[in-house]
C-alpha cells in the first residue's frame, strides 16, 4: 500500500510566534534526527516554543527545541534539547544567511510535523513586532470576530 505524500500532520506549533513576529517568508527544512527521536515525535513529545534558528558554518541548525526522550528508550536515548541540524539547499541558506545579518531579523520555527513518513520544520524569517502592532492586531482579530457574529445573526 503507496502511503500519501502530501499528507501532514502537525507535531508542535509555536502559536506565539505569529503574534511576536512578523513573518517575512517560509522555508520547509528536513530535520537531522536519530531513531528515538522519531519515535518521541510520534508520541506527541515536542515542544518549539523557546526554539530558535541560526546559521553556522553554511548549515542551518535548530537551538531550544525540546523533544522528550522516548518513554521506552534505554541507554542511547538521545538528549531533549540537543541542537538539531535543518536541512535544506546551499542557495537557500546563503540568502537567508544575508537576510539574517538585517538587523532585527531572526530565524523562527513555526511548526514541526510530518509529511508522508518524513519529519519537517517550517521555519520563518522573522522581524520582532512593536507593541502598537500587537495591539492593532489583536483589534482587526476582535473587529473581524464581531462582523462575523453580526452576519451570523442576521441570518
Amino acid at each position: 500500500m503507496a502511503r500519501d505524500s502530501s499528507k501532514e500532520r502537525d507535531l508542535s506549533v509555536n502559536r506565539k510566534a505569529r503574534h511576536t513576529y512578523h513573518i517575512l517568508e517560509t522555508l520547509e527544512c528536513g530535520i537531522v534526527l536519530v531513531g528515538t527521536e522519531v519515535k518521541s515525535l510520534r508520541e506527541g513529545g515536542a515542544s518549539i516554543a523557546e526554539a530558535y534558528g541560526r546559521i553556522d558554518g553554511g548549515e542551518m541548525w535548530l537551538h531550544g527545541a525540546t523533544i522528550g526522550e522516548y518513554s521506552h528508550g534505554n541507554i542511547h536515548n538521545h538528549a531533549p534539547q540537543r541542537p538539531r541540524k535543518l536541512l535544506a539547499s546551499k542557495r537557500e541558506i546563503a540568502a537567508w544567511n544575508r537576510k539574517v545579518r538585517e538587523r532585527g531579523v531572526t530565524l523562527v520555527p513555526l511548526r514541526i510535523y510530518f509529511k508522508g513518513h518524513l519529519v519537517k520544520v517550517e521555519m520563518a524569517l522573522a522581524r520582532g513586532k512593536k507593541l502598537f502592532d500587537k495591539r492593532q492586531d489583536q483589534k482587526k482579530r476582535s473587529a473581524d470576530r464581531d462582523i462575523r457574529r453580526a452576519m451570523t445573526r442576521r441570518r
